[in-house]
Order: C-alpha cells, then sequence, then structure tokens
C-alpha cells in the first residue's frame, strides 16, 4: 500500500518508523519547514519527523501551507494510495484529503468521540480521566468527527505527567496505526461513526489555561501541573516573578490558599482544599530545578504567598 505521511513533532515519529519497519511503502512525508529556535533566533531547525524521515531516506516535502496547485500537483505525482496525518499542525483542505484514492487516516490521541480537538493529552490529565488512548479515524472536513477504525484503551497512571502520558500514546498510536492499516490493507476495516452527542473538546492549550489557581482544591492544583510538565509549564507569580511548577501531587495541610506552609526539599503550597506538594521549579529565565537549591538561593520560606 502506498502512503503519504503528514506530521510534525516527536509525537509522529514512533508512527513513521513502525510503518517503514512493518514494510509499508511510505513513498513521501510531509512535514513543516525548519523553523528559527533559541533566543537568537538564528539556527533553523528541522521538526522531528524531518530528522526521522532523512534518517530512512524517505522523500520530504516541507510547504509552509499545503494547499494550492503547486502543493496538490506535487502530492499527485507521488500516486498515494493512502493518507497518514499524525499531529502535521494544518488543518487539511478537502481538496488535499481527497488526493489519496483511499482517503487519510488519523491518529487522536484520545478515545473519541472524548477529547476532539489539539490538546486531548493535557485535557485528559486535567480532567482526572482515570482511562484514556488512541483512535485511528478516518479524516473528514470537521474537526475530528470522522468514522473511527480502531482503538487503544489505556489506564492514566496516577502521577503521570502530560509529558510520559504523550510519549506512552505516541508509541501505543503506532501499534495501532500498524493493526489498522494491516485491516485496511486486508479489506477487514470496519469503521464507526462517532456518537457527536457524546462529543468533548479539548481547545488549544493558552497562557490563561496553564495558570494556577490557588482557590480551586488540590488534586485539581496538582494535575494541572502535570497537564502541563515538561512544556509549557503551569505557573504562578511570587512577588511579582513568573514560577513555573512541576512535580505536583495532593498532600495535607491547610491555610490561605497560595500560602506556602513548607519550603526545604519539596514545597508545600496551600490550596482551596488540602495542600500540593512541588518537587521543581523555574523561575522566569531560568533552568529548571529541584526547590531545594530554589528556596536556598531566595529565602523562601513559610507564610511567602503565590497568587
Amino acid at each position: 500500500m502506498r502512503l503519504v505521511f503528514f506530521g510534525t513533532p516527536d509525537f509522529a515519529v514512533p508512527s513513521l518508523r513502525a510503518l517503514v519497519e512493518e514494510g509499508f511503502d511510505v513513498a513521501l512525508v510531509v512535514t513543516q519547514p525548519d523553523r528559527a529556535v533559541g533566543r537568537s533566533r538564528s539556527t533553523l531547525t528541522p521538526p522531528p519527523v524531518k530528522v526521522a524521515a532523512l534518517e530512512e531516506d524517505l522523500p520530504i516535502l516541507q510547504p509552509e501551507r499545503p494547499f494550492g496547485e503547486e502543493f496538490e500537483s506535487a502530492l499527485r505525482s507521488y500516486d498515494p494510495e493512502l493518507g497518514v496525518v499524525i499531529a502535521y499542525g494544518h488543518i487539511l483542505k478537502p481538496a488535499v484529503l481527497a488526493i489519496p484514492r483511499r482517503g487519510m487516516l488519523n491518529v487522536h490521541a484520545s478515545l473519541l468521540p472524548k477529547h476532539r480537538g489539539p490538546a486531548p493529552v493535557q485535557w485528559s490529565i486535567l480532567n482526572g480521566d482515570e482511562t484514556t488512548g488512541v483512535s485511528i479515524m478516518q479524516l473528514e472536513p470537521g474537526l475530528d468527527t470522522g468514522p473511527v477504525l480502531h482503538c487503544i484503551e489505556t489506564e492514566v497512571a496516577r502521577d503521570e505527567t502530560g509529558g510520559e502520558l504523550l510519549e506512552r500514546l505516541a508509541e501505543l498510536g503506532a501499534a495501532a496505526l500498524v493493526e489498522a492499516l494491516t485491516m485496511v490493507a486486508g479489506d477487514a476495516a470496519r469503521p464507526e461513526p462517532q456518537d457527536h452527542s457524546r462529543a468533548t473538546y479539548a481547545p488549544k492549550i493558552d497562557r490563561g489555561t496553564t495558570r494556577l489557581d490557588w482557590g480551586r482544591d488540590a488534586a485539581s492544583v496538582a494535575r494541572t501541573i502535570r497537564a502541563f510538565d515538561p512544556e509549557p509549564g503551569a505557573w504562578t507569580s511570587l512577588e511579582n516573578m513568573e514560577l513555573k511548577l512541576f512535580g505536583g501531587r495532593a498532600v495535607n495541610g491547610s491555610g490561605e490558599p497560595g500560602t506556602v506552609l513548607e519550603a526545604g526539599k519539596t514545597l508545600h503550597v496551600a490550596a482551596g482544599v488540602g495542600a500540593v506538594e512541588v518537587a521543581e521549579v523555574q523561575p522566569a529565565g531560568k533552568t529548571r530545578m529541584a526547590v531545594g537549591d530554589w528556596t536556598r538561593g531566595h529565602r523562601v520560606g513559610p507564610g511567602h504567598r503565590l497568587v
């Protein structure tokens, strides 16, 4: 089966590698352009999928925007039978979706129709889901609304971070994709329409979403810290300076929300109900560090307030 693969970040790499290892004919990889990174913005860095594609000696296209006659003509020239789209970063237009003869499949990091949208992993942890998974879905113009071919479910570990869960789901998604494509190749795939009445949405993460609300219960605050670990980091303020927190978990404790209760090797902060223990912090402009190193250097102690 001749495939064209659309993907950009680390999450898509295990699936690309799995397709190659399983002998699928990946005729073309489409990924986003190299981007400038770092403070100087002087060095262009290729996306992870491009790095993997180069290692596998696969043809690559990097359009700034994946539409228009030039791009569509280039895509048609590879005569793809099926497309695979994983965290590519652009919504593909109907004209592009129609080019592969058997349509396009998407690996989505939730059990659809739950958590449609761009941030399903973070919202799964924010909502306290006990289970999540990956879905292999037929792409259509709607946002994550297409029929589902295959799902694999997994439990969300009690103290799992967004980064840890994303990494697990990337590997799970690769396995699910290979299974789904095997079914498609054998004409055994039976796509099931989604129940749209049960759909929930996982919107894009913005700065407001990642700000900690100490008035909430400790379990909710701890989930927020874990959901955005390692990126972009849940944040609060101490003496008008931004501070990102990591390694959060709910513990016993009480006090005015946001008040530091203990500051040593770990940091205990009062929440609306209970308290939150924090293992690592990242002050603005600094690297991530252990709480003990930060508290000694900044003389942070009980009674300080985070807002």
